[in-house]
Order: C-alpha cells, then structure tokens, then sequence
C-alpha cells in the first residue's frame, strides 16, 4: 500500500484542512498520515481563530511519520507562520519525499485570511522551492505572480513568473473564477489547459485540500505529473457534484462519492 502524509492545519468541521486530506486519501485507497501545524476554529461560513503548533512538535511529528512508516507522497497545505514554515522546510530537506505538493493556503473559502501577508515571503524562500507541484488558485496566484489574472492567457504568465520562483510544475486554478473551469499546468516548457463542466453550486469548502492531496495519492500511485493532475481533477468535480448540502456557507464536498452510491447511503 502507497502512503502519503499531509502538513497541515486542522478543520474542526471537517470539510478542509487535514480532515479532508485524510478523506481524500483514503477514497485513493493509500495511507494517510498527518502532521497538524494549525489548529483552526472555523465552519462553513466563517474561520473564528487559529492557533499554531509550535515548530518543535511539528518537527517531532514528522520525525515520528518518517523513522516509522515512510511517505510515498507528501502534501503540504496551510503554513500560516515562517516559524511553521521554516520547521518543515528543514524536515523535507532532511527526509527528501519523492513527491510534494504544495498547496499555497492563504485564504478559506469564505475570503477569510489563513495566512499573514508579511508569511508569504518566507513560503516563497523557503517552502515553494520543494513544490514537485504548486496548486495556487487564482487569488493566491494574484498575490504569488504580483498581477492580475481575468482570462486562460493572464493564468499562463501568472503560472510562468511563479515557476520562476522554484518550483517544478505550476497549477493555476481557475474554479468557480473562470469560465469552463479552466486548471493551466506548467511545466517550465509546456502548458497544459483542463477545463471540464463548471458547476453552479456553493459546495466548494475544502476542494483546494482535496485536489492537492488527490494529487499527491496519484503521485504516489505512480501517475505522472499531467496524468495526476488530470485524474484529481475529475476527482474533485465528482465530489462537488454529488456534494451533501451541508453547513450553512460553502458547503464540504462528498468525498467517498465513488466508493458509495448516493442510493446506499440515504
């Protein structure tokens, strides 16, 4: 069985954060395993307060993965301070995964700020350069490339100036802020456009944890980077469509959808 460790913050209603990576994971049919960097108090509506975990228990969490049960994939989500971000960087440069993707978490669904703005420097430095894959979506890959993104063309630049900051491929993700759904994957010499039907719905609480870490379980599963990209995106948009309806804000997604039928479990 292929394993895959997430780093990340935690979401108490279960729809983001490491609780959605796990979900994700095991409909992949790896094994998930987690490093908590942040606990976060928030729902569907609104994120109420964070609390970090100290550097040197993340640093013995992930200590803990590693002399044990080795990661066949890591996925790197919500970093919101440079002490955070500076503990893991030096545990993957100690460990050297074969595949990481980072997914550059600054904002909750909501708008709502999971990231200080003076932080996203130090993930530039020192985070970023690891990113087997980078999976900003557009207002992080606005802030990331420092320009506006309103057409396919604007997120190829945006993908070029943030792959000239380190990492090896680039998702820019379009979702709901660009018609057809358009994903732009860069590489450093080619791009590669993925647009499937956009989906008019609210149920859309976590689906950036859950691309990433769908991702990293078909890295780990032995897919390519394009074909990886392409099979988590499907993923995703199943687990909107046949989203629960829960939460009073942006509902979670349904993420076990294919392992049981909306007929088996009413």
């Amino acid at each position: 069985m292929k394993k895959v460790l997430t780093i990340a913050g935690s979401d108490c209603s279960g729809g983001a954060g490491v609780q959605a990576d796990l979900k994700t994971m095991a409909a992949h049919g790896v094994f998930g395993m987690s490093v908590i960097v942040s606990v976060v108090a928030e729902n569907t509506a609104r994120v109420i307060d964070i609390q970090d975990v100290s550097p040197k228990m993340i640093e013995e969490q992930i200590d803990a993965v590693f002399e044990d049960i080795t990661p066949d994939a890591v996925k790197i989500g919500m970093l919101s301070s440079p002490a955070c971000m500076e503990a893991v960087a030096g545990k993957l440069q100690q460990y050297q995964p074969p595949h990481i993707v980072v997914d550059p978490v600054m904002f909750a669904k909501n708008g709502d700020a999971l990231m200080a703005p003076e932080s996203v420097g130090a993930l530039i430095r020192t985070v970023l350069p690891f990113a087997e894959v980078l999976t900003p979506n557009i207002p992080e890959a606005q802030y990331l490339a420092d320009m506006p993104i309103k057409t396919p063309a604007d997120m190829e630049e945006a993908a070029r100036r943030i792959h000239a900051k380190g990492c090896k491929n680039v998702l820019v993700k379009g979702g709901k802020n660009m018609e057809g759904a358009v994903d732009v994957l860069y590489d450093g010499v080619c791009f590669r456009r993925y647009e499937i039907e956009q989906l008019d719905t609210t149920s859309t609480h976590g689906t950036g944890c859950t691309l990433s870490s769908a991702i990293a379980s078909n890295l780990a599963l032995g897919c390519s980077v394009p074909e990886a990209v392409e099979r988590a995106k499907a993923y995703v948009t199943d687990a909107i469509r046949h989203a629960p309806g829960l939460g009073r804000g942006c509902g979670p997604l349904n993420h076990f959808c294919r392992i049981f039928p909306e007929e088996e479990v009413k």
